[in-house]
Formats: structure tokens, C-alpha cells, sequence
């Protein structure tokens, strides 16, 4: 059984109607779909079946408490963490869920094993990708990470299998920063552009709605810095391929109380000047994702209660470090791995508690250690 359709306005808009006692500012409209402000990772957990159970059981409950946006990779435990999610759409679809509802997003680029890691990782390589004609030796960056044309084309078409879906909302090339640790920043920006190309005519075959890219350090680093990315450049790309009209229109990148440097390292340039990415980011039309929103719980231990105050004094830390991320300007969704229903109905107990104000969040910075 296959989920058809893909999230759009109204679909989205319908969602946010089911939970029209949410605190204000917990759904945000951008690029013409209503996410909700704290999304669905899965991303950690072993590669086993009572932890597939566990994800799939923690997708639905997440959905059914307010929040619409799920996010994976191909490579999340081994391609389980897309077929625990592809069990729990087809759930959500027997509780009366639209799939026009829900903002799917996986990331392709690592290369994935299937289920559990192999016996000999050369061989498997060898035999899955390089002999099938799907990347070459020369495609494949440090032994792991690929994003040519062909082999994004096997790996969204092996992505819709797992998600049990005919279409994907938001595709990311997944951490292309790793990529330079093999090839020169010209290469790169080739090998970029060719992935951009393959994922614009995605989009045109409705495989795709949106794509972006998902890194880690990419948009964390000085100008200077070898893994450096130019959100411009990026968009600069994505309008030779397709104009204005461009399906470039996510970014995903770690934001959290211990690494806040999106909302605030001025390291893109815009025109003469340089901002933050997230600055950018809006400047763009693109919509920043957070990822590693409380860094699988070691932000979220301890904090000082002055930090807790400025937040909301909020029940548990977890809580506040979600509230942080949720409340910066220019982050559109807070995304938090979740594989125990009981942390699901935890978090999203914010669903009712509105961000706090800028102000409030720049308290947290005035606190002394």
C-alpha cells in the first residue's frame, strides 16, 4: 500500500485547523505550507525491531499531538528510521490523517546499508553501487558520500519505497560539505549543480515538491573555512537552472543553546554585506530547519535557572531547549529525535505555550555562568 499525494496548502492548512487551541505562533506559514514549530526526528536508536516499533509508534502520536513535520535520511539506522516512518503513514492514514497534511522530508548522500551494517562495507559498495552503474569510485567522497545525479535517482526512488509514498516534500542533499574533503571547492560547486539539476527536474516529474540542503558545518564556518557554504551561491545556482520559479527553498542546519551560531555568526554574504544564515535564509525565500535542537539531550541537562527563567520556567530542560530553538527568529521548525512516546508527549506539551519574545531569548545570552 502506497500514500499517495504530497503536502500542499490546504492539506496543511486543514492540519493546523485540528488543533485550533494551539498557543499562538506554534503553526508558521512558508513556502506555501503551515509547519508546525517543532517536528519529528529520527535519526538515533539501534537498528532493531523494537526500535522501528518504537519510531513508528512515536511518528503517530507526534502527528496526532500537533506536530506535521517529519524528518529523515536514508542512511538513519540503515534505511529503518524511512520504513518505520512509511508504517506510521499508513497508520496516520487509517486515523483519518491526509498525507496533504504532513511535511515529509529525507536527505540523500550517505551511502546507506540495508537493515544492519555489512559484513565487508567495500564490497557492499562495490556490489550495490559501483558494479550497477550507479556511481563510480571517482563519485564517492571519503569511502561514503555520493551526491551525483544518478545515484540521488536511486536513492529517492529507493526513499519513496521505504516511505510507502508516491512523493516527498522536502529532499535534501545530505551534509555536502563532505564532499570537499575529496574534491577542490570548483569541482564542488560542479558536482552541487549537477545534484541541483537532477532535483529541479524531480520536482518537474512530481517526485519532489521542494529540495535544499541538510549540513552540519557548512553553514556554521568562517568564509575561509574548507567546508565552507555560500548560501548565495547556492541560490545563485538554483536560479541558472530555473529562475525565480527555483524549488531551492529549504535549509537544514543544527541550531541549539550551545550552537546558536545560524542566529547570529555573520558569515553570508547578501549583496556587500554580511548576515546570518537565517538572515539570509529570509532574505532568499528559503525556509531554515533546525536540526539537533536539544543535541540528543546534552544541551538540555542542568541548565542554570536564570536560562530556565528567560525561557519560561518551563517543566523540564528538554522543554526550554526546545522553547529556544522554536522562539529564534527566523527558524521556521524545531526538529527533535523522538523515539519513546512518553518524550513525544513531553515535548510537544509546547504546543499550548507560546515562543517567547525576542527580547526574552536574548536574556539567555546576558546570563553569567
Amino acid at each position: 500500500m502506497s500514500v499517495h499525494s504530497s503536502a500542499n496548502a490546504a492539506g496543511t492548512a486543514r492540519y493546523r485547523e485540528r488543533f485550533a487551541d494551539a498557543a499562538k505562533g506554534h503553526f508558521r506559514q512558508s513556502n506555501d505550507l503551515w509547519l508546525s514549530s517543532i517536528g519529528i526526528g529520527t535519526y538515533l536508536g539501534n537498528p532493531n525491531e523494537e526500535t522501528d516499533r518504537r519510531y513508528t509508534d512515536a511518528v503517530v502520536r507526534a502527528v496526532e499531538l500537533g506536530a506535521n513535520v517529519i524528518d529523515t535520511a536514508a542512511n538513519y539506522r540503515f534505511q529503518r528510521s524511512e520504513l518505520s516512518i512509511g508504517v506510521a503513514l499508513i497508520e496516520l492514514a487509517n486515523r483519518g490523517f491526509g498525507r496533504d497534511e504532513l511535511v515529509l522530508c529525507t536527505k540523500g548522500g550517505y551511502l546507506p546499508f540495508e537493515g544492519s551494517p555489512p559484513h565487508d562495507v567495500r564490497q557492499y559498495v562495490e556490489d550495490t553501487f559501483i558494479k550497477t552503474g550507479i556511481a563510480t569510485w571517482g563519485d564517492i567522497a571519503g569511502g561514503a558520500h555520493c551526491m551525483s545525479p544518478r545515484y540521488l535517482e536511486d536513492q529517492l526512488a529507493q526513499s519513496l519505497r521505504n516511505l510507502n509514498v508516491s512523493g516527498i516534500d522536502v529532499y535534501y542533499v545530505h551534509n555536502p560539505e563532505s564532499q570537499l574533503s575529496a574534491v577542490s571547492h570548483d569541482e564542488f560547486w560542479k558536482r552541487l549543480r549537477a545534484a541541483f539539476e537532477f532535483l529541479e527536474q524531480s520536482v518537474a516529474n512530481g517526485k519532489i515538491r521542494n529540495y535544499g540542503v541538510a549540513t552540519w558545518n557548512g553553514f556554521r564556518t568562517e568564509p575561509d573555512s574548507r567546508d565552507y557554504h555560500s548560501l548565495e551561491t547556492m541560490v545563485e545556482l538554483a536560479r541558472e537552472l530555473a529562475g525565480d520559479r527555483h524549488h531551492f527553498r529549504f535549509v537544514q542546519l543544527p541550531v541549539n543553546l550551545a550552537m546558536p551560531e545560524a542566529l547570529f555568526f555573520q558569515n553570508q554574504k547578501l549583496g556587500e554585506e554580511y548576515v546570518s544564515l537565517v538572515e539570509a535564509a529570509l532574505s532568499f525565500g528559503i525556509t531554515a530547519i533546525a536540526s539537533g535542537s536539544i543535541m540528543q539531550g546534552q544541551v538540555a541537562r542542568g541548565l542554570p535557572e536564570s536560562i530556565r527563567d528567560s525561557l519560561g520556567s518551563l517543566e523540564t530542560d528538554a522543554q526550554s531547549g526546545i522553547q529556544f530553538v522554536r522562539s529564534a527568529p527566523g527558524i521556521t521548525t524545531a526538529l527533535v529525535g523522538m523515539s519513546h512516546v512518553a518524550h513525544v508527549e513531553e515535548n510537544l506539551q509546547l504546543i499550548n505555550v507560546e515562543p517567547v519574545s525576542t527580547e526574552d531569548l536574548m536574556r539567555v545570552f546576558d546570563q553569567e555562568e
